[in-house]
């Protein structure tokens, strides 16, 4: 039997309850899924890579467990189909929480598709209680004050709070 393996790629700055969600369906039908987290400098991350990484890792722990999938958190840079290829998976995973998602996400699958038929897109509906959160939001919101703990789990929501309330120069 072929193992079933999937990527879900994103920058998780930081690993939102909405991607967790998503983590946990994928697992559901996977053999491994492989977490990609995206260096991706441009978008001016509030967590360094390793973080992040090692947040996701945190995270996605007891879903690996519950779901007896492997779960496996790397970073990349570049081309998503070749880092695709080279973990060997079959599936790229992507989450849509509303309408607005989905013709950026359409094309990207199009495009993906062009470069490496073999690998298929699949994606997976955010549930009603996270089809809101962005990690864009999180961020914003706790800096500005806001609670931020119905959005992300504990560990991240206590690194989250603690980077926002120390200044960059420290």
């Amino acid at each position: 039997m072929v193992e079933r393996v999937g990527l879900y790629p994103g920058t998780f700055d930081p690993v939102t309850n909405g991607h967790l969600d998503v983590i946990g369906r994928a697992a559901r039908i996977l053999d491994r899924l492989v977490v990609g987290v995206a260096i991706n400098i441009g978008k001016g991350p509030l967590f360094p890579l390793e973080e992040r990484c090692e947040l996701v890792r945190a995270e996605t722990d007891a879903i690996a467990a519950r779901t007896g999938t492997r779960i496996e958190v790397m970073p990349f840079e570049g081309l998503l189909i070749s880092f695709a290829q080279s973990c060997g998976a079959r599936m790229i995973v992507r989450g849509l929480r509303a309408v607005s998602d989905f013709d950026y996400e359409f094309q990207m699958a199009g495009m993906n598709r062009r470069l490496d038929p073999a690998i298929e897109t699949v994606f997976l509906m955010a549930s009603e209680t996270n089809q809101f959160i962005s990690s864009r939001f999180v961020k914003e919101i706790a800096r500005l004050g806001g609670d931020i703990a119905s959005f992300v789990p504990k560990l991240t929501l206590e690194r989250t709070l603690q980077r926002v309330r120390t200044p960059a120069s420290e």
